[in-house]
């Protein structure tokens, strides 16, 4: 009798835990984290070499493909746009842009 009720309580534990696993997702959360401090490298590189070898190691993990790729591929920086020029600045300058100083 023992044995019975220890095999249907420990069944609905594994149920409940799967249940609960499938809902929240946590290695998917995982992957998408470590994924997105990896894509975007500004904090992660600053953050040190612990967080650098948290954050490889969870995407070496989630995403092996992936994360071999990504790890092979030069770090590329995002272009800082040009400023946009206004070829009729010297009709819309203002008083102070003119050095009038009253």
């Amino acid at each position: 009798m023992d044995l019975m009720v220890g095999v249907v309580v420990t069944a609905a534990v594994a149920l409940a835990a799967g249940y609960l696993l499938g809902r929240l997702r946590p290695w998917q959360r995982l992957r998408n984290w470590a994924a997105d401090q990896v894509r975007f490298t500004g904090t992660w590189v600053r953050g040190g070499t612990a967080r650098q070898a948290v954050v490889v190691l969870a995407h070496a993990v989630t995403a092996p493909r992936t994360s071999w790729r990504i790890m092979r591929a030069p770090a590329t920086d995002a272009p800082v746009p040009a400023p946009v020029r206004d070829p009729d600045w010297v009709a819309n300058r203002t008083r102070t842009d003119k050095g009038d100083s009253a």
